[in-house]
């Protein structure tokens, strides 16, 4: 502590209002009295025992993210089963089953509607259990807390109450939202990282109200008390209502004072606090949602399905009840046989209407295979093998963490393959929180030969090494300096392979090593890296073993500058109380230490777009360093200001296009008298108290910050996380949509999109804000009402001219792009302009939300869900995210290193967004297909086996009797034909995994749901109709005409049955092994393993005592195994049941072949050597068109240089054609690498070794 009270004061640095989002005047509008509707929330400091009573109980900090606990397990789990309609279905079935009218045993129905519940009951169990874990894990954790007697001890999270005092030590999260009441520094301030609530890396200054701040020990807090009266709970993270009372004073509070749960103690060793809200009260838990209870596509189409088959087994069971009540009135008088006088009321001719009746509910249960109890198990089982095989990809496993995939939930695999539109975070999904500083212009030339990650992309894309693009670097600086007759005495060399330092990654020997003195332009440079060392707020931390200098900044931006300066040569080494020391090259190249005096600090804001500083060096000059966005400094240029302008303008378009942020440098020299006037009018502004303070300061900033003298820019990347670029490039290729939801300023979500090519040059940008001049002049009126209709109306028209806008750009071939902050999205998103803006979003080739909140994150989601009708997907890393992941069909987390919320919210996690891409062209497409095709045959195998037992009812006149054995009907799901339904579920694929990246148009064949089509599915349909006719009238026939017994009778029930049954295992299972397109040992073990297990079934039950067996005694080895016709039909029936099938496959690969089909012919054909035409097309249409990715920025480039050449090149008329067709023709000729063959592949883009 006392290291502590040593240290700099940090109020002397900062203005408080740049430490957080100020209020608008429409929000001090909504700031109403504490104590009225919504302000009546009442904490005792250090009473937390007050709270156990009305009317103060407040809830616990015990959070949970599960679905179910102990109480509403059973009742919530049994509502999640039987709100499918099967299993509602076979409720009844098995309650019907305890009656005299079911021609099957109770236990042969229920058994396994026990078994189908249960399973998927435990399944859900186990899902739930382990999120119950990870939250155990998040309410385990330890804070200190005051327990009494100014003594601090241990507790849980879970523990915490409203009214505790709690010590929060660095690197450590609050555990809760807490009234700052001090921290280790005497003027009460801290450094917070609020990543998991806004996204934002930069750390946020808070500062506890004056007369707490001396509370900075333990004992301090032995007789400490206070109330706070402040704001009920609410999600609002930027804002906060109440005050203090304490020692009789009232104090007000503002979000300055408050730490949010979840946000993270950085640079200062502890702080105290007290627990205003807890729990699910806090701000980030009033963001979240509910965990919601999803379901896929496919499981709700599922269900209409099921309603089908119950009306067409209504349909048959009314039927045959018609018929068998006709028979029973008609015809059972003349069977004197059965004795019709002397019967019960199921056959009694004269009550022919309720034995019709009673027959019903008999044939609703006997043809209740058409519906399969089974399927819900199988395919429970299926997803949790797939999502085995999504967790074990070792593709998806990041060394580095140690993190593999993570299928959360299995429920949503066959989504992965349908979604259509991806909503993602930016920080920490998109890019790693590193800034590096990689180039940079001074005086007019250009320094730096890095490469950035967008450069390398397109490189691979255009077939280039992109090694190469360094060389080419350094031959265009040798040419530019030989052409603008600046000679060099620095040979260009290769550069020393040095330890690479974060945030720094410029390459460039004229300016390292101190060999920047020798360059024509040294004062230049000079300065240049002067401003960068001391225009900064960071703070410098020395190690004390090393002796090593870390700098803590508000943004990554700002401590790349001070790294990238300290490397050319100038250290920033600590600051005072109002200065800086430097240790910077003297004019004889002897380093030594400079003092600057800071006079004042211009803060950024992104109305200002652009921060300055005041200094005054050792010789007495006061000079003003200002850096900012290009645009706003070149406003401000003076006359003399501009010499290297036309210079550095160009070197900023070529680095924005090559995706890096980007500022402008400048400076000026003051006269003492002029800023001795200026700090008069800034000194009154800055004290002046009212809502108008910001604009006051402002303006007084703009009055010194004129006739700047540009020095130059530089250039930072904000580090992509690896492959990202390729990875939106290939998402885009694979047609799904990608919009950023960020927390960050329009700026920064900007330059990420440049970054990640989802803008491009030339892409129209429609921007929709409320930064206007007239809706400032509006808000500095106050009334709340006028400003609201103001920006409504101002909303309104912008969207509405974007999308006038993007009707009369028809004939553009240049896309659109929506940028569009989170306070315009406040009206945007009212009922409304909702769909409008919607409307204009879809029509956007990229879409990029920036500034927005959590809970508009899930508002966006929702209106894109329900509005478009198809799937998205939100992938996130943060807290933040955790609204928008929930709300989306799929929700991916990023298991970062800040923060699990999101991962604990999600349906799945990975390590990378990288790894997105085979999640959902690999996985995804496999999912998807093996769902579909396995429903569509479960229902043919399931009619195919059911409408048999239709047919031999009206054979046998309705009479309710069933041709199989109960436990061939039992059994027919469970062991002869579901394990090959569960191989095709598990292990089939079209494509291999190379050839999914390889052609990822092929996923489209997801979205636009082309394998769980109607006409599909009643093909299959159809198919099982027919397959059923097959069987039954084949068998039939064929038992009609021999003798199966010594003393000459025919084939009873016992034959007929066991030999029909026979003939449908064989068809559903042959039919299986057709409609499959990738064989492993497994299935044809399933396959030929269920038929076999048939034969040894039917012979050790039929040995069994006749009590037990019944019809099945010996029915095989005493008269099948010896009958030719037996196993004629055994190999007739299945070849006339798929050869339709057969026929059909072979018809639709010859005259109407689908992608995937072509794609298997040229893989096992090698059709890309002998049909080399066949190929190209289908390598050109592996992609979707898309106005996304660095593909499209290569296409765009090369339209770009064409138009150039046509109408500027010299040679324009004669080689035209050849310069047009020249580039497309070596991007073609990438799209035919062999790569499908596995034989080597060239190097590009395409060449993916999965």
């Amino acid at each position: 502590m006392a290291g502590g009270k040593n240290r700099v004061r940090f109020s002397k640095l900062y203005t408080w209002a740049g430490c957080f989002r100020p209020q608008s005047p429409l929000e001090r509008q909504q700031s109403m009295s504490v104590g009225g509707p919504g302000f009546s929330r009442v904490v005792f400091c250090n009473k937390s025992e007050m709270h156990l009573q009305k009317p103060y109980r407040y809830k616990s900090n015990y959070v949970s993210t599960t679905k179910y606990n102990a109480v509403t397990f059973l009742p919530k789990a049994l509502f999640e089963q039987f709100r499918r309609v099967a299993n509602m279905y076979f409720l009844l079935a098995a309650i019907l089953a305890l009656t005299p009218v079911s021609p099957y045993s109770a236990a042969s129905l229920i058994a396994p509607l026990v078994f189908v519940v249960g399973v998927s009951m435990c399944k859900e169990a186990l899902e739930d259990w382990r999120r119950f874990i990870q939250d155990n894990e998040i309410n385990n954790r330890k804070v200190k807390i005051h327990v009494g007697g100014g003594k601090f001890e241990e507790r849980e999270w879970k523990k915490v109450k409203v009214g505790d005092i709690v010590k929060v030590e660095k690197d450590n999260f609050f555990p809760a939202d807490l009234l700052m009441l001090s921290s280790s520094f005497p003027d009460g301030v801290c450094y917070v990282e609020t990543m998991n609530l806004d996204g934002e890396t930069n750390l946020k200054l808070k500062k506890s109200l004056d007369r707490t701040y001396e509370l900075d020990g333990d004992e301090e807090f032995e007789k400490f008390e206070g109330k706070i009266r402040c704001e009920d709970p609410n999600s609002s993270l930027y804002t906060f209502v109440g005050n203090l009372e304490y020692g009789g004073d009232v104090l007000p509070l503002g979000p300055q004072q408050i730490l949010l749960r979840d946000s993270k103690l950085r640079n200062t060793p502890f702080i105290y606090g007290v627990v205003i809200f807890s729990g699910h009260e806090t701000k980030v838990m009033q963001n979240a949602t509910d965990p919601p209870s999803k379901r896929s596509r496919i499981e709700r189409k599922m269900d209409k399905i099921i309603y089908l088959l119950f009306l067409v087994l209504l349909f048959i069971s009314v039927v045959g009840s018609i018929a068998f009540a006709a028979r029973t009135k008609f015809d059972m008088p003349n069977w004197w046989y059965l004795q019709p006088d002397n019967t019960t009321m199921y056959y009694d001719p004269n009550q022919a209407v309720l034995s019709g009746l009673l027959h019903l509910i008999t044939a609703l249960i006997l043809y209740g295979y058409l519906i399969p109890i089974s399927l819900y198990v199988s395919i429970e089982l299926v997803k949790v093998l797939q999502a085995r095989f999504i967790n074990n990809d070792i593709q998806m496993y990041h060394r580095d963490t140690d993190q593999p995939a993570r299928a959360r939930t299995s429920n949503l695999n066959e989504e992965l393959g349908q979604i259509d539109t991806i909503l993602s975070d930016k920080t920490g999904t998109l890019t790693c929180n590193q800034m590096e500083f990689i180039k940079c212009s001074i005086a007019g030339t250009a320094y730096g030969r890095g490469v950035t990650e967008v450069e390398k992309a397109t490189a691979r894309r255009l077939g280039k090494d992109p090694r190469q693009l360094e060389d080419a670097s350094i031959t265009e600086d040798r040419e530019s300096s030989s052409i603008g007759g600046e000679g060099s005495d620095v040979e260009m060399r290769p550069m020393s392979s040095n330890s690479h330092v974060k945030g720094y990654n410029l390459k460039d020997e004229r300016l390292q090593d101190g060999n920047w003195m020798h360059q024509p332009n040294a004062e230049e440079i000079r300065m240049f890296l002067r401003i960068l060392a001391v225009c900064h707020t960071a703070i410098p931390e020395v190690d004390d073993a090393t002796g090593t200098i870390t700098y803590e900044a508000e943004s990554p931006d700002e401590a790349s500058f001070v790294v990238a300066a300290r490397e050319l040569g100038f250290e920033f080494l600590k600051r005072n109380q109002n200065s800086v020391i430097v240790k910077e090259p003297g004019p004889n190249g002897v380093p030594m230490e400079r003092e600057y005096k800071i006079l004042n600090l211009l803060e950024f804001n992104s109305t200002r777009k652009r921060m300055s500083v005041v200094v005054k060096d050792e010789s007495g000059q006061i000079i003003l360093m200002c850096k900012g966005a290009d645009s706003i400094i070149y406003d401000r240029l003076g006359r003399n200001g501009k010499q290297y302008w036309n210079a550095t303008k160009a070197h900023l378009a070529k680095y924005g296009d090559a995706g890096l942020r980007t500022l402008a440098i400048s400076y000026r020299v003051l006269e003492e008298s002029e800023y001795e006037q200026w700090n008069a009018t800034f000194t009154k502004a800055k004290t002046t108290i009212g809502s108008d303070r910001d604009e006051l300061l402002d303006k007084a900033s703009d009055l010194i910050e004129r006739d700047l003298f540009l020095v130059g820019a530089t250039a930072v990347e904000d580090k992509l996380q690896q492959g990202v670029p390729e990875c939106i490039d290939r998402l885009a290729q694979a047609g799904l949509k990608i919009w950023v939801l960020t927390g960050d300023k329009q700026e920064t979500a900007i330059n990420i999109g440049f970054a990640c090519s989802l803008l491009r040059q030339g892409m129209h940008q429609i921007i929709v804000g409320l930064e206007t001049p007239e809706m400032r002049a509006i808000e500095e009126n106050g009334d709340k009402n006028q400003i609201a209709k103001a920006a409504r109306d101002s909303i309104t028209s912008q969207i509405e001219a974007g999308n006038q806008q993007i009707k009369l750009d028809t004939e553009d071939d240049n896309p659109h792009a929506l940028i569009i902050d989170g306070k315009s999205l406040m009206y945007a998103l009212e009922d409304g302009l909702k769909q409008e803006l919607l409307k204009l979003a879809t029509q956007c080739a990229s879409v990029i939300c920036c500034r927005v909140s959590p809970k508009q994150k899930a508002m966006i989601t929702k209106l894109v869900k329900e509005g478009t009708g198809k799937a998205t997907l939100g992938i996130g890393d943060g807290a933040n995210d955790v609204g928008m992941i929930q709300e989306a069909d799929i929700g991916v987390g990023i298991s970062g290193v800040e923060g699990m919320q999101a991962v604990m919210a999600s349906d799945f996690s990975i390590a990378q967004f990288k790894f997105l891409e085979r999640l959902l062209i690999v996985h995804g497409h496999w999912c998807y297909k093996r769902i579909a095709l396995m429903i569509v045959y479960f229902f043919y195998k399931n009619i195919t086996f059911g409408l048999t037992l239709f047919y031999y009812e009206a054979f046998t006149t309705f009479s309710g009797q069933t041709a199989y054995n109960d436990w061939y009907t039992s059994l027919f799901n469970v062991f002869f034909t579901s394990l090959p339904v569960i191989a095709l579920g598990v292990f089939e694929q079209d494509v291999s995994s190379r050839v999914c990246l390889q052609f990822p148009a092929l996923y489209q064949q997801g979205p636009k749901n082309m394998f769980f089509t109607w006409s599909r599915i009643l093909g299959w349909m159809a198919n099982g109709v027919y397959s059923s006719v097959v069987a039954f009238f084949f068998t039939t026939a064929a038992f009609e005409i021999e003798a199966y017994r010594n003393d000459g009778q025919l084939a009873g029930i016992e034959e007929l049955g066991a030999a029909m049954y026979t003939c449908v295992v064989w068809v559903v299972n042959v039919q299986v092994a057709m409609a499959l397109s990738y064989f492993t040992w497994i299935q044809h073990v399933f396959i030929w393993g269920s038929i076999a297990l048939w034969y040894l079934f039917v012979v050790v039950y039929g040995s069994i005592n006749p009590t037990l067996s019944t019809t099945a005694y010996k029915v095989f080895v005493e008269t099948l195994v010896n009958s030719p016709m037996y196993w004629f039909i055994t190999i007739l029936v299945p070849i006339a049941c798929v050869l339709p099938y057969a026929v059909y496959q072979g018809y639709q690969r010859m005259f109407h072949p689908m992608d995937h089909h072509l794609i298997q012919e040229i893989h096992y054909l090698q059709k890309h050597i002998t049909d080399p035409d066949m190929y190209k097309q289908e390598r050109t249409k592996a992609v979707q068109k898309t106005h996304q990715g660095f593909s499209s920025r290569v296409k765009a480039s090369m339209t770009m240089q064409e138009t150039k050449q046509r109408f500027y090149g010299d040679g324009h008329l004669q080689g035209t054609s050849e310069k047009n067709d020249s580039l497309p023709r070596h991007v073609d000729s990438l799209l035919e690498s062999p790569l499908i063959n596995g034989d080597k592949a060239p190097h590009n883009n395409f060449a993916f070794r999965v």
